[in-house]
């Protein structure tokens, strides 16, 4: 009989094979119902991944002295000590940041959508979010995790009419990306990171699922 131990390890590898082949299928799920297919979708989701890994310096600002600048020079990035410089680096994540944005723009442009509805949409979310949201201490700001979609999701329910999902998805990647990223930008400065990358947790940040997740909700 296998080890206590071995078969602990089993169970996770099961569980974790069970967890991502569910997400897998979400994901097909709303891009499906977006419109792309498999092929397209399976083409968007490895971009996604693999861009997750990749992270574009934008601009450098000054940023305020953390309270616990200790702490922050032993803080890592991309496995290299930082000390507080007086500045933080904003970057943006290719996967979790710039193709749910160019995305967001492909479907605006490929849909006939009411402006008007979109710029309603994405206002209601990003208000939300930036209500929501609070900056959390050397990880950046986080917020309640079905907050932006569900709101998303049901604003588009409201007034998307047959588009509720293509409205969906862009007011809830550009709801979060206004309300809990570019609105929050002053508190990210006042925490003293070296870097802050938007969209840095890549296809598991917030912009990336909520546009998805407010799909499903649709």
């Amino acid at each position: 009989m296998p080890s206590l131990s071995t078969r602990l390890l089993l169970f996770l590898f099961v569980l974790g094979a069970f967890i991502a082949l569910v997400q897998l299928s979400a994901i097909t799920l709303a891009f499906d119902k977006l419109g792309l297919s498999p092929d397209s979708a399976l083409l968007l989701l490895v971009t996604s991944i693999l861009g997750s890994f990749v992270n574009l310096p934008v601009v450098s600002l000054r940023s305020a002295a953390p309270p616990d600048t200790d702490a922050l020079a032993r803080r890592l990035v991309f496995g290299v000590p930082q000390r507080f410089l007086g500045k933080t680096i904003i970057a943006v994540n290719v996967g979790g940041c710039l193709i749910p944005l160019f995305f967001s723009v492909y479907l605006f442009s490929h849909n006939p959508l009411d402006p008007a509805h979109v710029a309603i949409a994405t206002v209601v979310v990003s208000t939300v979010s930036y209500v929501l949201s609070r900056p959390v201490a050397h990880i950046g700001i986080g917020m309640p995790m079905l907050a932006a979609p569900v709101t998303a999701a049901l604003v588009a329910i409201l007034i998307g009419g047959e588009f509720r999902a293509v409205l969906a998805y862009i007011s809830g990647v550009m709801g979060v990306l206004i309300g809990a990223d570019l609105l929050r930008l002053r508190d990210v400065l006042k925490m003293g990171a070296p870097v802050a990358s938007i969209g840095g947790a890549g296809t598991f940040d917030g912009i990336f699922i909520t546009g998805l997740i407010a799909v499903l909700l649709t």
